[in-house]
């Protein structure tokens, strides 16, 4: 009976731990030209886990591809 505790526990301090990694990642690695890391910042902040699979999948490759970090 504990696991049907512990499991969706588990899940959500996994989809926390992504949401701070990608904050992170973004407000450490995205380059300060115009506003698109304040709009990130916001996208991930106000959206979450949804917001940061998103810029998982959206903009952190085309960052990697286009400065290298």
């Amino acid at each position: 009976m504990e696991i049907l505790f512990i499991i969706p526990f588990l899940l959500g301090l996994a989809g926390f731990v992504i949401w701070i990694w990608t904050l992170i990642d973004c407000i450490s690695n995205e380059p300060g030209e115009g506003n698109d890391k304040i709009i990130w910042v916001l996208v991930i902040v106000l959206t979450h886990l949804l917001g940061a699979i998103i810029y998982l999948v959206a903009r952190r490759p085309t960052r990697i591809a286009t400065y290298g970090r």
